[in-house]
């Protein structure tokens, strides 16, 4: 069917150049990618994809923060975590292999901070924890094992010993952790 895509007009394209991490073949395919999942429509640059349509994405199927990702990206005043164009792009930017440790941590900070306090508190944790192992009766630790866990965390982590983890002492931990910046990243 001979429909017409909706083109990047190049003023933007080299605006998102510059705000972004991504090169302008990434800009490219993200604004194809986008456009489809609106179903086609032109003027992909304030119109919302809904977390649902967003989570179709194999890039995000398998990622068990998934709909935090969503969240945390989200500028909807709607709270309901769909993306415009702009929050796709800051999304993919940040997981970019040119995105800077300190911009990866500060998002992995957000993403894992559940309750939007601005800290990672035990309640944090616990949910991080399960994210990661899975929530199966198969994979979820026990009681003590979360305990323990939790608390060897903030033992290596609470720098203040104030019970949480606040983004300075979590963007230390990641400095000394050399994979984080490779395998914090989304490749489309």
């Amino acid at each position: 069917m001979g429909g017409t895509s909706s083109k990047l007009p190049k003023d933007l394209l080299s605006e998102y150049q510059e705000l972004t991490f991504l090169t302008k073949q990434e800009i490219l395919l993200a604004h194809k990618i986008f456009s489809e999942l609106q179903g086609g429509e032109n003027g992909p640059y304030s119109s919302r994809v809904s977390m649902q349509k967003i989570l179709t994405l194999p890039e995000l199927k398998a990622n068990p923060f998934r709909k935090r990702l969503c969240h945390v990206f989200s500028t909807s005043d709607m709270k309901d975590g769909s993306l415009n164009f702009e929050d796709f792009l800051d999304l993919l930017s940040a997981f970019s292999d040119s995105a800077t440790l300190e911009i990866k941590s500060h998002y992995a900070f957000r993403i894992f901070d559940f309750d939007d306090d601005g800290t990672l508190d035990a309640r944090d944790l616990e949910k991080l924890v399960n994210c990661l192992t899975g929530e199966t009766d198969n994979t979820r630790l026990t009681a003590e094992e979360m305990r323990q866990l939790i608390s060897n965390i903030l033992e290596e982590s609470d720098i203040d010993k104030d019970g949480t983890v606040n983004l300075s002492e979590f963007q230390h931990v990641i400095s000394r952790s050399p994979d984080f910046v490779s395998s914090f990243k989304i490749v489309l």
